[in-house]
């Protein structure tokens, strides 16, 4: 293992427990030429890179660029096994911690049973499918209804996928296909 500064050693041990390995912020205390000389030795050494900076994300920067961007500094490799970190347990847990921060993801709603809306389902899974017809006939519902229905609490919150096809010999007909 490499000799290291007591700075450099703060530097790097708090960008390998930071989900994205920044290396930013500084810790206190070290600005100007001081930051500049011990970021420099870093770089050089390969323990740090420089890559550019998502503002969008509020990323910390390290310099702009003078074109409107910014970069901000990266542990690398090489950085975490010079504090004696392997790369591959930093990165799994850098996964980890993002995953947790991540909301879960939201339940779909389910149609309550005997309901008319459950009844044009039950239709449109079956390996024949239902015509526009039968639909109106079981549910009661106009033509147009039973469209927004297939495109709207079928569709956008069910996430059934609703296709038709026009069949020889009869009318189109609606089958529920796979789920988004």
């Amino acid at each position: 293992m490499p000799k290291l500064t007591d700075t450099q050693t703060i530097i790097l041990s708090a960008a390998a427990q930071r989900a994205d390995n920044l290396a930013m912020p500084l810790p206190n205390g070290l600005h100007g030429a001081a930051a500049n000389k011990v970021i420099g030795m870093m770089i050089g050494r390969g323990w740090l890179e420089e890559v550019d900076a998502d503002l969008r994300k509020g990323e910390p920067l390290w310099r702009e660029t003078g074109d409107g961007h910014g970069t901000t500094l990266v542990v690398t490799d090489a950085g975490l096994l010079a504090i004696g970190v392997e790369p591959v347990v930093v990165k799994t847990m850098a996964a980890i911690r993002i995953h947790a921060a991540q909301p879960p993801a939201p339940k779909r709603p389910t149609p309550r049973a005997g309901t008319k809306q459950a009844m044009m389902i039950e239709m449109l899974q079956r390996p024949e499918g239902a015509t526009m017809e039968e639909i109106v006939t079981a549910t009661g519902w106009q033509a147009h209804t039973i469209r927004g229905a297939m495109s709207g609490a079928l569709g956008k919150k069910l996430g059934l996928v609703v296709a038709s096809a026009k069949e020889e010999g009869s009318a189109r007909v609606y089958r529920i296909g796979q789920s988004r």
